[in-house]
């Protein structure tokens, strides 16, 4: 994959993330009935302030990843092997994790296939995805033997 074609990757991911935090925006606030009601969008961790608050913070670095690659240099784009290698770890350990919990939530709750119910794990992938796609370049494009500064 180019370095064009992961800066897009990236802007599709992080456009997605924006989708699914808008929509639960509009659930919570505007109380609109064409999307899926709250209990839907909450991931049963965090009370909804905090996620909103975690879900801005999340897309404001996902922002600064964007942009970096977009102008190809910044502290995010810069090639690091060792932050490839722990991001590739986090963000597969993330995905695998997501994916279980998926596999027992259709189990526990087959009326919900494929996608009711789990709004919250399908968007835990597209943050896993973006994980792996700046590990992948970090990994790609960072010379065998350099150190993560």
């Amino acid at each position: 994959m180019s370095a064009a074609a992961r800066c897009v990757a990236l802007w599709v991911l992080a456009g997605l993330f924006f989708v699914r935090v808008a929509g639960q925006v509009l659930v919570e606030f505007w109380h609109v009935d064409f999307l899926p009601p709250s209990e839907e969008w909450q991931s049963g961790l965090l009370p909804y302030p905090v996620l909103l608050l975690s879900q801005i913070v999340i897309l404001i670095v996902q922002a600064k990843v964007c942009v970096d690659f977009q102008r190809g240099r910044g502290i995010t784009f810069e090639p690091r092997r060792r932050l490839g290698q722990f991001l590739r770890a986090f963000g597969s350990i993330y995905l695998v994790a997501m994916i279980a919990r998926y596999v027992i939530r259709m189990a526990r709750h087959p009326e919900e296939r494929w996608f009711g119910g789990c709004i919250p794990i399908v968007f835990h992938w597209v943050l896993a995805a973006f994980v792996l796609t700046v590990a992948f370049h970090h990994l790609k494009c960072a010379p065998a033997g350099t150190v993560a500064r």
